[in-house]
């Protein structure tokens, strides 16, 4: 499996931002994919989740409201809608997958990821 993230940048903050994965390497039905974040000094944690197979979705508290995550399944792309972004938001961001449908926000359980798109957003 194999996941390119892209889409980061510099944005004021109330701005919005679009991230994409595309992933590819082998069908993915019974994946769960995932955006995960990870700022200067601090640990990864999990930010958002959805199962390919029903688009259902999980997120974590204080993205909810802001962010949107979900997936085309023909392009084999996930997508995360960042609106309303503040300061806290600032972080590496990072797609992983998972063989699994059942939700994890522990990124130990999922075994795939790419590689990093900075997201910055001034005050």
């Amino acid at each position: 499996v194999q996941l390119q993230a892209s889409g980061g940048g510099l944005v004021q903050a109330g701005g919005s931002l679009r991230l994409s994965c595309v992933a590819s390497g082998r069908p993915f039905n019974y994946y769960t994919m995932a955006w995960f974040r990870q700022a200067p000094g601090k640990v990864r944690e999990f930010v958002a989740a959805v199962r390919w197979d029903d688009g259902r979705t999980h997120y974590t508290d204080s993205v909810l409201g802001r962010f949107t995550i979900s997936r085309d399944n023909a392009e084999n792309t996930v997508f995360l809608q960042m609106n309303s972004l503040k300061p806290e938001d600032t972080a590496v961001y990072y797609c992983a997958a998972r063989r699994a449908t059942v939700f994890n926000t522990h990124r130990s359980q999922y075994n795939f990821w790419g590689r990093g798109t900075q997201v910055t957003v001034s005050s």
